[in-house]
């Protein structure tokens, strides 16, 4: 059992984050802000995912205008994503969003204001306490305060935390204490120092993220390791896995880094063997026929779809469904228990049958509860 730290909790919408609360997925929206429609298509996609909370930039003022249409339609609440510019955060509260996120790292003085970057983030705070809207202090590699770059000639994971910790004390200063952080690096051992050195300094949720991660395996195993190698020692209130690929997949490997690591029961587990020369049917092509029907299912089941009878009777007593392979044929096994033989082109129906069994029982039980 991993023993989590426990923070204070901060509320994004009808969210509750940290304090020992459920480690929330969320992700961001991949297109212009103005394009309302499609914001709508994708945070509906996110909701039906499982995302709890999502993110959105605002880079001008047409954004921080299109969010007073979005808002009142969104099914999730919104993370204005704000940099450079304080205006837009106050635009962003005007519009009701549900938090803020801020790199106070560069939103700074202004000659032209006549304004201190100081003076630019009271008026943030203030807005933002009077409408009880949380402030995630975002710092991250790429857009590091320049006198901690000076300080240290690049983004180590000591300046993260130093700049983070500044900005808090400028927030706690002024009054405010919904605070939400995040210490993102794109190299995944800074990130994991930076997070595990703020934990022990700091009693404000954490949002995790290995910050631009990639695409395909490398996104994959960045995400898995930074994440992954936090949420084990008990580190981490929110998740956002930043991939070079659509919500979708940051959602789903969201979840599966959870699932991993025992936090979210939700959904499939699926085991599936490496195969070998044991290998006696297409493994390849009734994996993937599995994937295809479990996909979509919410309830908590195990699935080992296994090659040959050397690892996969083991595996089926484990297993809420098993299929194990041999000659031709598959075995399903329920619990450990042998309910079906079927010819290798009748696998897949076969394991559906048992499939929709195990859901219907399933949500009976749920219902007992």
């Amino acid at each position: 059992m991993i023993k989590r730290r426990i923070s204070r909790v901060v509320k994004i919408g009808d969210v509750l984050i940290g304090g020992g609360n459920p480690v929330v997925v969320q992700s961001m929206v991949k297109c212009p802000t103005e394009d309302i429609e499609e914001v709508l298509r994708q945070l509906k996609v996110a909701k039906e995912l499982g995302a709890k909370v999502m993110r959105i930039a605002v880079p001008d003022k047409q954004a921080a205008e299109a969010l007073k249409k979005i808002i009142p339609y969104s099914p999730l609440p919104l993370v204005a994503d704000i940099h450079f510019d304080y205006k837009l955060a106050l635009m962003a509260i005007e519009a009701k969003v549900s938090a803020l996120r801020i790199n106070p790292g560069n939103i700074l003085d202004s000659n032209q204001e006549n304004l201190t970057r100081y003076d630019k983030l009271e008026q943030v705070v203030k807005a933002a306490k009077n409408s009880n809207i949380p402030i995630r202090i975002g710092v991250n590699s790429g857009s590091l305060h320049p006198k901690y770059l000076e300080k240290y000639g690049y983004p180590t994971y000591e300046a993260l935390v130093e700049s983070a910790i500044e900005e808090v004390q400028i927030l706690e200063k002024m009054g405010f204490y919904d605070i939400k952080i995040s210490v993102k690096s794109s190299n995944v051992e800074d990130m994991i120092s930076a997070y595990m050195l703020l934990a022990s300094k700091v009693p404000y949720p954490l949002h995790l993220g290995v910050t631009e991660s990639g695409s395909g395996i490398s996104g994959y195993v960045k995400s898995s390791i930074g994440i992954g190698t936090l949420l084990y020692h008990g580190i981490g209130d929110t998740i956002r896995v930043s991939l070079t690929s659509s919500i979708e997949e940051e959602i789903k490997l969201g979840y599966e880094i959870l699932k991993a690591l025992g936090y979210e029961k939700r959904g499939v587990e699926l085991i599936s063997c490496p195969t070998c020369g044991r290998l006696e049917v297409n493994l390849f092509d009734l994996v993937d026929k599995v994937k295809k029907e479990i996909e979509n299912v919410q309830e908590n089941i195990t699935v080992a779809v296994m090659g040959c009878v050397v690892n996969g009777p083991g595996e089926a007593r484990k297993a809420d469904i098993a299929v194990v392979g041999g000659k031709g044929k598959g075995i399903i096994y329920r619990k450990g228990k042998m309910v079906k033989v079927a010819q290798e082109n009748q696998i897949i129906e076969a394991f559906k049958e048992v499939l929709n069994q195990v859901i219907e029982e399933k949500k009976q039980e749920e219902i007992k509860v």
